[in-house]
């Protein structure tokens, strides 16, 4: 069993920046993914960027020169640095693992963002 433990969400204006953690921990396979996505308003739940364990990354065309993902070992925790955020990125964002044809889902965290 793998259990995510996600923190960061909140509000801030547009320009600003957050950043989300979520720190991974249980049966870990060694190859695996940590992603975040997010679901915003009107929209269905879509991809903002990916990390595997080696470190490569991969980023949706909107994340792409905003946001960075990160990850620190061994504490298996993965980071989304999001900065210059616009109304638009509001919205649930949850951070994903998946390992060895498991996935599991976190349990979500708000980000809203104010012109």
């Amino acid at each position: 069993q793998v259990q995510l433990v996600e923190s960061g969400g909140g509000s801030v204006q547009a320009g600003g920046s957050l950043r989300l953690s979520c720190a991974a921990s249980g049966d870990i396979f060694f190859r695996h993914i940590m992603s975040w996505y997010r679901q915003t308003p009107g929209k269905q739940r879509e991809l903002v960027a990916s990390i595997n364990a080696g470190g490569s990354t991969n980023y949706a065309a909107f994340a792409e020169g905003r946001f960075t993902i990160s990850r620190k070992d061994p504490n298996k925790t993965a980071y989304l640095q999001m900065n210059n955020l616009n109304p638009n990125d509001s919205g649930v964002y949850t951070c994903n693992y998946w390992g060895q044809g498991h996935e599991v889902w976190g349990q979500g965290t708000q980000v809203t963002v104010s012109s």
